[in-house]
């Protein structure tokens, strides 16, 4: 069962790396092209500032999904680091049911706030500001399903010791803790 999950979610996650990499390229064509524009023709690209900034909320919020993941965010773990087993195992399941609880809150909030503006356009695009929100929507779902495979899997699996520490003390850790595939191996 978790076999599967995982599959899936690298999948699923490998399409959201790539259309962060789209993004990221699409709002340096865009703001350079604005500068350039700017500057050497004295015009601009009228819809360049919205879209980068739609553009930027998009990429933050895949790029939390497939940090999610990866178990890439960053925190603390002195406490947990010294429990036993059996408490790290209940930290953990703990911290993944306040995580979902907040999933769903931004899940939630975000749906609203997408069906609220479905008929709003943008001011420079005339696009609908629902596809602004449905950036948390995607954030909320995805970490939902991520969270509940983790949460499962805490609860019904067997564990080595450092996977039930969620977080990674600093950026070098996690670098170290990335052996060149897009996710630590778990059993």
């Amino acid at each position: 069962m978790f076999a599967l999950a995982d599959r899936v979610l690298r999948g699923y996650t490998r399409v959201l790396d790539v259309l962060s990499g789209a993004c990221l390229a699409v709002m340096v064509v865009l703001v350079f092209g604005n500068v350039v524009a700017r500057y050497a023709f004295n015009s601009g690209i009228t819809v360049s500032e919205e879209l980068s900034r739609w553009l930027f909320v998009w990429l933050t919020f895949m790029g939390s999904v497939v940090a999610l993941r990866e178990r890439g965010h960053l925190g603390t773990d002195m406490l947990v680091a010294r429990l036993p087993a059996a408490g790290k195992r209940a930290c953990l399941a703990v911290a993944q049911l306040a995580m979902l609880y907040v999933s769903w809150l931004l899940l939630s909030g975000s749906w609203a706030q997408m069906l609220i503006n479905w008929e709003t356009e943008a001011p420079v695009t005339g696009a609908s500001v629902a596809i602004f929100y449905a950036s948390g929507v995607l954030m909320g779902g995805s970490g939902i399903a991520i969270l509940l495979r983790d949460l499962l899997r805490t609860l019904f699996a067997p564990l080595l010791e450092q996977d039930l520490v969620m977080v990674q003390e600093s950026e070098e850790l996690a670098a170290l803790g990335q052996h060149g595939d897009d996710a630590p191996k778990r059993p």
